[in-house]
């Protein structure tokens, strides 16, 4: 891996995001990008103007506004902390001011990353929108990229845990983890496949168990009984360190 996206609220960045994405560089020795997201769209505000002797409403941002200079002076300040940040860690970065509509921006960008890091509350709404937001839902399903959705809080990563059942996809997620992380490949890694009965159901077991051991030397099959969503979030909710994919 040689890039990694960070993406952030130009205004708000999170710092936890912020750091884990320095602790994935210094692992993978990759640079990353910090894209600064202004939604300038947000700004916009409807303003009459003249021409030929006619009036007319146009939306635009009056970047004379004391809120808008206020603003612009904040996004330097998070910038200047962003590249200190980078260099203090030891981390190789790259910079990008992206204006205008933000899910839009990341989507373009991904397609030229190997993988992106986001908090699971940015937003661009006034509102608060719970976790995770409309826009990082929004980045999750159209981003061309793996997207990582940062910790709260980490100390290191001790296990990896792939959800399986038993589609290609979930095969797909499994390679392209490991293609981007083999430095992880000393970790406790457990597969789990949740379902009904309980019981590890894949007629490919051998096979994929024969790949997995020619990455990973620490493997771990558990079969849980129940619902998906509920038992799988039950399960690992305890778990500390822990990369879920």
């Amino acid at each position: 891996m040689e890039k990694i996206l960070l993406a952030f609220d130009a205004v708000n960045p999170d710092l936890n995001a912020f750091e884990f994405a320095c602790y994935l560089g210094r692992l993978t020795k990759s640079k990353i990008t910090g894209v600064f997201l202004e939604n300038l769209t947000g700004e916009e505000r409807p303003i009459l103007k003249h021409v030929h002797g006619m009036t007319y409403v146009d939306w635009t941002i009056n970047e004379q506004s004391d809120e808008h200079k206020a603003k612009m002076e904040l996004i330097e300040k998070n910038i200047a902390f962003f590249k200190e940040g980078c260099i203090n860690r030891g981390v190789n970065y790259s910079l990008h001011r992206d204006r205008g509509v933000p899910v839009n921006e990341v989507i373009e960008e991904s397609r030229f990353a190997d993988v992106i890091v986001v908090d699971a509350e940015t937003s661009f709404n006034k509102r608060y929108e719970g976790s995770p937001t409309e826009f990082v839902r929004d980045v999750l399903k159209k981003a061309e990229c793996p997207v990582i959705i940062a910790p709260e809080s980490f100390d290191a990563i001790d296990e990896i845990v792939f959800a399986y059942n038993g589609s290609d996809s979930s095969v797909f997620a499994m390679k392209q983890f490991t293609y981007l992380f083999p430095q992880l490949n000393n970790k406790k890694v457990s597969i789990i496949q949740v379902n009904e009965e309980g019981e590890w159901k894949d007629t490919n077991k051998y096979k994929f168990k024969e790949w997995l051991k020619e990455h990973y030397t620490d493997l771990h099959f558990e079969a849980l009984k129940g619902n998906t969503d509920v038992k799988l979030f039950d399960h690992l909710f305890k778990r500390k360190n822990m990369f879920l994919v």
